[in-house]
């Protein structure tokens, strides 16, 4: 847990057919740039202050082994046993708390830590599907995403 007594991360995950995010807006000279998977699970992914590198391989193993893919034959199985593609996305709006009318973001772990960690899982979940296709967003940017689910299975996971 995070030294505010709340948690220190908090991951949504949810099932796809297949999911494309735009990593890169369109520019002058240059093309928009994507990344694209196809059937497998998208984690959107949420670092808060006093978060460390120690609770990333926990998130890993917990989030890759939940039973929250549906195989070929309706049978509820990890994203590692499916087996299935991953798409990782920072998301900082996760850590959104209201105020009034408002959203705060208080408990959000700083950038630079934040960078760092996303960074560290996308690595650690590389290697552990590495038969798979892992993709990822990039931090600190806005990206467009474009998903097709047949559930949709969606699941909050706090660490």
């Amino acid at each position: 847990m995070a030294e505010r007594g709340g948690p220190a991360a908090r991951a949504v995950l949810q099932q796809c057919l297949q999911a494309r995010l735009q990593v890169k807006p369109a520019e002058e000279e240059a093309e928009a740039q994507f990344v694209q998977i196809e059937r497998g699970m998208v984690i959107y992914i949420c670092f808060f202050k006093g978060a460390t590198d120690d609770l990333l391989p926990k998130m890993a193993s917990t989030l890759l082994n939940l039973r929250l893919c549906e195989s070929d034959s309706g049978k509820m199985v990890s994203v590692s046993e499916l087996p299935g593609d991953l798409l990782i996305v920072p998301q900082a709006t996760l850590g959104g708390k209201a105020k009034g009318r408002a959203l705060q973001y208080h408990d959000n772990i700083g950038k630079e830590d934040g960078l760092r960690l996303y960074a560290a899982f996308v690595s650690l979940c590389e290697e552990r599907l590495a038969a798979a296709s892992v993709k990822h967003g990039t931090y600190g940017n806005r990206q467009v995403l474009k998903l097709d689910t047949n559930g949709p299975y969606t699941h909050l996971v706090d660490f």
